[in-house]
């Protein structure tokens, strides 16, 4: 890798997969560590001023975008205000900005999977929230890579996944959607993805623009959660016996979490060569993981 690489966010959950699979590869990330109160305007402004890297991965708020219950809009206007800083600074230095972003920008309402051409029309506050962050990179630093990325699946204790098996351990019962759809997308698998689209950067390859992600097989929270379940009992006593049916409209974030996030990902595919990997694959060491650091 002749590029400098600068990963902001380089302690959580998708930062540490994108270190470690680096590190197999022998590529290194400048990971700094990030101020008290988190990555603002005028952080992010001394820090590429010093360093000035020749791309930046922007993971600095992952949890909140892709992990979080809930975030509150003061949270997420700071947000969007480092994001503006940041593709201002990376366009005045000639960097390449890798900024992640989610099916939360699409309304769920299509019966079939969202392409980059589809309208944006995103429900929740962190949807909108999230598009105008997209809007801020394309109209200030023409060199970027957008990557919305499908159902994140991570081993941290405080994400998605972590509060499911939390509740598995304690409930009898869990109700989960039977008529969602998405694409769950391991950490590991959406690092992988997030190397391969650095890579070909690397070879100066100007494939600026927006691409989707997410794991090979769309399904439901209800299967997706079966298959956790399954998974899971071999490595830890859970009290769970069953999950229940519930339909999208019945659920608390219904008014949140589109009903269809299904992403079609024959763009990334055509452009990157990079293909879906099968997400129930990822699950035993996700969970191994999750379980030995718990």
């Amino acid at each position: 890798m002749r590029m400098r690489l600068m990963l902001l966010g380089g302690g959580n959950a998708l930062g540490q997969a994108l270190i470690r699979l680096g590190a197999e590869e022998d590529i290194g990330f400048l990971a700094p560590r990030p101020p008290e109160q988190g990555w603002d305007a005028a952080s992010l402004t001394q820090l590429l001023d010093d360093t000035r890297p020749d791309a930046v991965i922007n993971l600095a708020y992952y949890f909140d975008w892709f992990q979080a219950e809930a975030v509150d809009a003061a949270r997420l206007a700071a947000q969007e205000r480092g994001v503006e800083r940041l593709a201002e600074l990376c366009q005045h230095h000639g960097i390449i900005l890798l900024q992640p972003s989610s099916y939360r920008v699409f309304d769920g309402s299509r019966a079939t999977a969202y392409s980059e051409k589809d309208e944006t029309v995103p429900r929740s506050q962190r949807g909108q929230a999230l598009w105008r962050m997209e809007q801020s990179v394309r109209a200030v630093c023409p060199k970027h890579v957008l990557l919305r990325f499908g159902w994140l699946l991570d081993d941290s204790r405080e994400g998605s996944v972590g509060r499911f098996l939390q509740r598995a351990e304690k409930d009898g019962e869990i109700s989960l959607a039977d008529d969602r759809r998405g694409n769950p997308t391991p950490a590991d698998d959406a690092a992988r993805v997030l190397l391969a689209v650095l890579k070909q950067l690397d070879c100066q390859a100007p494939l600026w623009g927006t691409y989707h992600y997410g794991g090979h097989e769309a399904t439901t929270p209800l299967a997706l959660g079966q298959a956790l379940l399954s998974e899971a009992r071999s490595l830890h006593p859970l009290n769970v016996q069953d999950i229940l049916p519930q339909a999208h409209a019945a659920r608390p974030d219904a008014a949140d979490e589109p009903q269809n996030a299904v992403l079609a990902c024959k763009k990334i595919l055509h452009t990157f060569g990079i293909k879906p990997r099968a997400w129930r694959a990822a699950l035993p060491t996700l969970l191994d993981r999750y379980y030995r650091h718990g």
